[in-house]
């Protein structure tokens, strides 16, 4: 259990500052997530339109919420 999250937080800040990116391995773990997800059977998408009617029941719901404190 972490007791100081916000020294957790500052860490993996400066962690992530001091990385570089790499762009082939990235792209390797995008292929690869890709790949598990096709295996799974998470894509294709069987019907595209499928969750289309509850994403913009939600959406409609969070914009009609004032912005305002």
């Amino acid at each position: 259990m972490v007791k100081n999250g916000d020294a957790l937080r500052s860490l993996e800040i400066a962690v992530l500052r001091q990385e570089k990116s790499n762009l082939s391995n990235n792209m390797r773990i995008v292929e690869a997530m890709y790949k598990e997800a096709v295996l799974l059977g998470a894509f294709p998408l069987k019907d595209r339109l499928s969750g289309l009617e509850v994403d913009i029941r939600i959406a409609r719901a969070v914009n009609s919420v004032s912005k305002t404190p």
